[in-house]
């Protein structure tokens, strides 16, 4: 297995910037084992697989995790408030890092993630 680490910088979009890395790496399956940092700008799915809300605040990263490649993400995130209340849902684009994000992926060996239209 191969490891990469990466840090985002402030006014990177989180979603974009992973599956950019990703195609750049020409990583066909990976996972994210480790995830700090903070955002501006949270847009997250719910579970409806419909809905995406904005939340423009200050949050701070409790945990990124999920399935990556160069052919799609499959990302869940979890934040902490000022209040240290929790949100979270399924990573969209337009999640804006605040001052940084600093993520460990780990690339799986004889594995391929493609997208595949589920009916269901």
């Amino acid at each position: 297995m191969k490891t990469h680490a990466i840090r985002l910088t402030k006014g990177a979009d989180l979603y974009n910037s992973i599956l950019h890395f990703c195609q750049e790496n020409n990583i066909e399956a990976g996972v994210v084992v480790s995830s700090v940092g903070s955002v501006v700008t949270a847009r997250v799915r719910d579970a409806s697989g419909v809905d995406i809300q904005t939340v423009n605040e200050n949050l701070e990263i409790i945990s990124v995790n999920g399935t990556v490649s160069k052919n799609r993400l499959h990302l869940h995130i979890a934040f902490s408030r000022k209040d240290l209340s929790c949100l979270g849902g399924h990573l969209t684009e337009g999640t804006i890092i605040n001052t940084t994000c600093e993520l460990v992926i780990l690339e799986l060996p004889n594995t391929v993630f493609e997208k595949v239209f589920d009916s269901n």
